[in-house]
């Protein structure tokens, strides 16, 4: 009776592993996004305020798009490289970093309803008179302004304390290649 039990069990499980290998794996789809980055011009933008000289290099928009309708599925995002050298006698201590994206007339290009909108990835830090920071750069871009490449300008708000606090915005003029 036991040896009849083994038997049976024995051929139970080769029979389920026989239909189980023969099954057809479904193949892996191909991704139905493509990341696509876009270079803006000039490679080097250097701005003296006030207080510093702001450097923004290596500018692109990072976009995800979909391969079949060619339409934009996530928002933008600008990402860089950042450099503030302390042009003053006091310490600054940078407080925000807000970004702004600027049509050809000079008017700011909003977010749409439901774009994710979020602040620039940037760190409070304070910068000794005659020294600079460098950082990374990130912040999201409308999809409005990526779609018709009518970005003219980006405008740089930077709240800092030299004693007492101050704001200092400032224009990088780009273009879309």
């Amino acid at each position: 009776m036991v040896k009849k039990f083994f038997l049976f069990l024995a051929m139970g499980l080769m029979f389920i592993f026989m239909f189980n290998s023969c099954e057809k794996k479904p193949e892996a789809e191909a991704p139905e996004t493509e990341e696509i980055t876009v270079a803006l011009t000039s490679s080097i933008q250097e701005i003296t305020g006030e207080m510093f000289i702001l450097e923004l290099s290596d500018l692109k928009i990072m976009k995800t798009i979909n391969k079949s309708t060619k339409e934009l599925t996530a928002t933008p995002s600008l990402t860089g490289t950042i450099k503030i050298s302390n042009n003053s006698t006091n310490i600054l201590d940078i407080k925000e970093m807000t970004i702004q994206y600027l049509d050809i007339s000079g008017n700011p290009i909003p977010f749409k309803n439901g774009e994710k909108k979020a602040p620039v990835s940037f760190y409070q830090f304070d910068i000794q008179p005659g020294k600079d920071s460098e950082k990374s750069l990130e912040a999201k871009v409308p999809m409005a302004a990526v779609r018709e490449k009518s970005i003219n300008k980006i405008r740089s708000h930077i709240v800092y304390i030299p004693t007492p606090l101050k704001r200092e915005s400032m224009d990088v003029p780009v273009k879309m290649e």
